[in-house]
């Protein structure tokens, strides 16, 4: 079970310096936001995907995946009405999978809130049939890639889209392609499941929905920083032997972003060494 360090937390640090802080404190990986190498992520060629994955390298330091896949160019959707938009969004994640393959990356974590909006006058069941057309063609690439694909559950306060784990569940059955799965997001969980972080585990890893899990308290904090029990997760992680990743993800960095990632490894490390 990898630890991975979300990068975007210490992205003000240049990425070879980023590779080699995570390792440092102790990390087995980071987890890529792709805006945080380009402005333009879609266009990032070979050379700079091979010079990201040698300073990974170097560092002695995995990259795991990707997340915050569409943060940036602006204006992308999955759900929109506007077809040249959804064609244009449904390229960059294409891209993305390819380079989350040449980075050396497992999986895609697909969260992007604001690109899973309902247009104005439209209907949720249309923009989430557009949706899960978009999942289902991605899934395609991400097979070919030998790569995963996960549909994030997020918090309505986020997305009026898929917010539970039962609803993101349900696409991936809908998708039928083993490369589209879902994931934990334990913040999201805490705003939005009515069962704990350990009985999600019990109840869906079984299943092969869960291929990631991403730790951060219902406060936005990093785990540990709030109210969040994290040793149950844990447990039923080992329990089911659970060989997926687990990335450290908070949005509030306490103290800052560099301490909140050392904290936040220290703890999940402590909670491993105690229960296995």
């Amino acid at each position: 079970m990898r630890i991975a360090l979300c990068n975007e937390v210490i992205a003000p640090m240049p990425f070879p310096r980023q590779c080699e802080y995570a390792a440092k404190l102790g990390y087995d990986g980071l987890e890529i936001a792709p805006y945080t190498l380009s402005d333009e992520p879609q266009r990032l060629g070979s050379a700079q995907l091979a010079a990201a994955r040698s300073a990974a390298e170097d560092a002695g330091i995995a990259i795991t995946g990707l997340h915050w896949l569409l943060v940036k160019p602006a204006g992308l959707s999955i759900s929109t009405r506007d077809d040249a938009v959804r064609r244009k969004t449904l390229d960059m994640m294409f891209a993305l999978v390819e380079q989350c393959a040449e980075l050396g990356g497992r999986y895609l974590v697909h969260g992007s809130p604001h690109q899973r909006r309902i247009d104005p006058g439209d209907t949720r069941a249309a923009a989430l049939a557009r949706a899960q057309e978009c999942f289902a063609a991605v899934a395609e690439r991400a097979a070919k890639a030998g790569v995963v694909y996960c549909i994030e559950p997020l918090s309505a306060d986020q997305t009026p889209l898929v917010n539970t784990l039962a609803e993101a569940a349900e696409l991936v059955v809908r998708i039928g392609n083993p490369a589209v799965k879902s994931m934990l997001d334990c913040s999201a969980a805490g705003r939005m499941e009515k069962e704990s972080l350990a009985a999600l585990v019990d109840k869906w890893l079984p299943k092969g929905m869960i291929a990631h899990v991403q730790v951060n308290d219902r406060n936005r904090r990093g785990p540990g920083q709030g109210e969040q029990k994290f040793a149950p997760l844990i447990a039923a992680l080992l329990r089911h032997g659970y060989k997926g990743d687990i990335a450290v993800e908070p949005f509030d960095y306490v103290p800052d972003g560099p301490g909140a990632a050392a904290r936040a490894i220290g703890y999940v490390r402590g909670l491993l060494e105690a229960l296995q």
